[in-house]
């Protein structure tokens, strides 16, 4: 297959030496010609991925529009905010991977966002435990691959299926995207009690009860399975970016936990971190939809409003007592909003 492949940042660029690998042709869109250069001449990106070395066999071109005429499919690996500037120049119809995970500025998932610019495009997404810097190096990796589909869900799960890279399958489209939105989310929260030090306790709780908020948004949203929250792209993939020293958002966390400033933060770093961004319209759409995310509230309270830190923790342990886990609040499986 002819894969064009917009955004050349890590995940974008990782994902490209996979479909090289696996005997596909691919053309990667990068937006700074310096950038494209480097891939072409010297094989390497090494402001995002460091010394590893790339195929010769992947092309970088900062023409959106040949990139886009010369591949059968589209893979989205742009950062959220920007992703509906660059589907704006895309005009023909094509089926669209998405790797990217977030809710854009208008509370759009990134499906949401295809279908308004590309109405006729078949589109999959591609979400887990999957940091570039451990695919680059072949380490083993399982995702879940979700499209409505599901022929053409199988035929990508072959294609992009290898020796290290494992690849499930799902029809759960809304589930995947909220999984990977909220997770970023509350991988701040965990990171900022990483930057507190020695909160192994607390960080446990919040990312427990984050999977609560994560599955109750989910359900009202509209999510197909709720065993989509305890798959890869739900518990695998928030366990990684809360965990992991390759998360762009537990770094952010934590960083504020050490009592950086979030803009000083945000201007240091060559990476988006999605949560950043995802934070203010996630509680957005959970208030339209009467949905308590307490983790998601303080974590943006501590980000935007300047929130002391203890202070956010005393209002989460001060909160009224419930049970655990309220099966009604659970219960909204395709009642929601639909793709």
């Amino acid at each position: 297959m002819r894969f064009g492949v917009i955004g050349a940042g890590s995940w974008g660029t990782a994902f490209s030496k996979l479909l090289i690998e696996n005997g596909h042709e691919v053309v990667i869109w990068a937006r700074r010609k310096d950038l494209a250069n480097e891939i072409n001449t010297y094989h390497t990106n090494r402001k995002y991925l460091g010394n590893a070395q790339l195929p010769e066999l992947l092309r970088a071109s900062t023409d959106l529009t040949e990139t886009v005429a010369r591949s059968d499919i589209i893979v989205l690996a742009v950062p959220v905010k920007y992703l509906e500037s660059v589907l704006e120049r895309i005009k023909i119809p094509k089926i669209v991977l998405n790797l990217s995970k977030g809710i854009d500025r208008k509370n759009r998932t990134v499906s949401r966002i295809v279908q308004s610019l590309l109405p006729n495009a078949e589109y999959l997404v591609l979400s887990g435990p999957s940091h570039a810097e451990e695919v680059i190096r072949r380490l083993p990796t399982s995702v879940v691959l979700a499209g409505k589909n599901e022929k053409l869900c199988r035929e990508i799960q072959k294609s992009v299926n290898s020796e290290y890279f494992r690849v499930y399958t799902s029809t759960d489209v809304l589930g995947i995207e909220i999984c990977g939105s909220v997770k970023n989310v509350i991988a701040i929260g965990a990171g900022i009690l990483d930057g507190l030090g020695g909160w192994d306790n607390a960080k446990a709780a919040l990312m427990t009860r984050g999977l609560y908020e994560m599955v109750k948004f989910g359900t009202a949203y509209g999510a197909q399975n709720p065993l989509t929250f305890m798959g890869l792209a739900g518990i695998g993939d928030l366990l990684v970016t809360c965990m992991s020293q390759h998360s762009r958002n537990r770094y952010v966390g934590e960083m504020i936990g050490k009592g950086k400033k979030l803009q000083d933060i945000l201007q240091n770093m060559s990476m988006v971190a999605e949560g950043v961004y995802t934070v203010k319209p996630l509680l957005e759409l959970a208030s339209e939809m009467k949905i308590e995310m307490p983790v998601c509230q303080q974590v943006k309270e501590i980000l935007y409003e300047g929130k002391n830190i203890q202070n956010a923790m005393k209002d989460l342990m001060n909160r009224s007592l419930k049970p655990e886990i309220r099966l009604k609040e659970l219960m909204n499986f395709d009642q929601g909003p639909q793709l």
